[in-house]
């Protein structure tokens, strides 16, 4: 299988046994077992199998994935199965981007209460959106939102964030009519921002009444219910940022963006550039500076970086996307059905039904897991073997 000249994998193998060593006691289990995956991800320690094409007769050797999901190499197949998924439900009107980002000092709090922080984010974010949605002033609609939770910048920074897709219109309250925003502008971003804002912080507050949170190094005075107040306080005086998008071109930029972000891990192989004496080398995006000038590369002391990379590690079970309003899971199906009734005529709605009956050949071919290099064809397994076994040769390979 074709791979980057250089992967987290190969970083994490080289210098990750002595790093853990230096690390001891430091690091959570959940992000030793993000390395221990990522270091085994498709080798001879996780099993694997032989592919032949039906086609040509190429024959390749494929080792087993990790399938976690803070891995590089294992998310393309994952998000092609969730875009499948969520295909069906474009609507056909315009889309919207929305980015809720927490204030610095929240995101220093977050690194050590993640799970209840970045839940927090959810249920602001959500919350915002789907209140100044309903209200009559604004759209007076009942929306569906998508979110995708991003917790790093382009430098691995922690740097907490939700990125929110959203049809632009929604149910009216009787649910019989559907009530489209204004062409190219979904909600005030300044009403957004403000609501948002308070809402964080009164959820916040709650969860220091009941002592879920907790604080260390240069927080650990926020244990004192005055210095958090006062703290709370300077929260509520600063603007936080909410920022709107361009609404997207048309549903197929929808999932071509979607495609990029539902499964993005802290970073990618592709922008990995050097692993050496001074350190690991990778692609960045300073967003301060315009035009091609905002894509540089940093150097970082190997350590750090692997430090950095871990920062993203979510707690075990956290779901990154989550869907709410009509789009949650529990009214979806139905409402999803029941917005392409008012918004599609029913020869639209016959016509892409047929076409989801009798799918063109070269659609099967992309949904194929496994994709021959040689001719483009499906390829299927005909032989398996487990971890740490080594697989016999390929049919037409001379043995030794």
């Amino acid at each position: 299988m074709s791979r980057y000249p250089l992967e987290v994998a190969d970083i994490f193998r080289h210098h990750g046994p002595a790093w853990r060593k230096q690390q001891q006691g430091h690091l959570s289990l959940a992000q030793l077992k993000v390395m221990s995956a990522i270091e085994r991800c498709r080798t001879a320690a996780l099993g694997g199998h032989t592919l032949r094409c039906s086609h040509c007769e190429e024959t390749q050797i494929a080792y087993n994935s990790c399938r976690n999901r803070h891995c590089p190499k294992c998310q393309a197949v994952k998000a092609r199965q969730w875009l499948e998924s969520r295909q069906a439900e474009l609507l056909p009107v315009e889309y919207y981007h929305v980015v809720f980002t927490l204030p610095e000092p929240l995101s220093q709090l977050a690194y050590h209460n993640k799970a209840i922080i970045y839940n927090l984010l959810f249920k602001a974010a959500s919350e915002t959106l789907l209140t100044i949605a309903r209200d009559p002033k604004h759209l007076g609609a009942n929306i569906g939102v998508s979110m995708v939770l991003h917790t790093w910048g382009s430098a691995l920074t922690h740097h907490p964030h939700v990125h929110c897709i959203v049809p632009g219109g929604g149910f009216s309250n009787d649910g019989k009519q559907w009530v489209a925003c204004k062409s190219g502008f979904f909600l005030p971003v300044r009403v957004l921002s403000r609501l948002f804002r308070r809402l964080f912080i009164e959820k916040l507050q709650n969860c220091y009444d009941a002592g879920e949170l907790q604080f260390f190094a240069h927080q650990r005075e926020l244990k004192e219910a005055q210095c958090f107040k006062r703290w709370c306080k300077t929260l509520q005086e600063n603007e936080w940022v909410v920022y709107a998008k361009r609404p997207f071109s048309g549903p197929e930029a929808v999932l071509a963006y979607l495609s990029r972000y539902t499964h993005r891990v802290a970073i990618a192989n592709s922008r990995l550039v050097s692993d050496d004496e001074q350190g690991v080398t990778f692609k960045w995006k300073d967003y301060r500076c315009k035009g091609h000038k905002k894509y540089k590369t940093m150097t970082l002391e190997t350590g750090e970086f692997m430090r950095r990379f871990l920062l993203h590690v979510l707690p075990s079970g956290f779901h990154r996307i989550r869907h709410y309003g009509f789009f949650s899971n529990t009214t979806r199906k139905t409402k999803v059905s029941q917005a392409l009734n008012l918004l599609s005529p029913p020869i639209a709605r016959e016509s892409a039904l047929t076409k989801e009956e009798h799918p063109d050949h070269s659609t099967s071919i992309s949904k194929s897991v496994y994709v021959c290099p040689a001719c483009g064809e499906p390829m299927v397994i005909v032989e398996s073997f487990l971890s740490d076994s080594v697989p016999r040769a390929p049919p037409g390979i001379n043995q030794p």
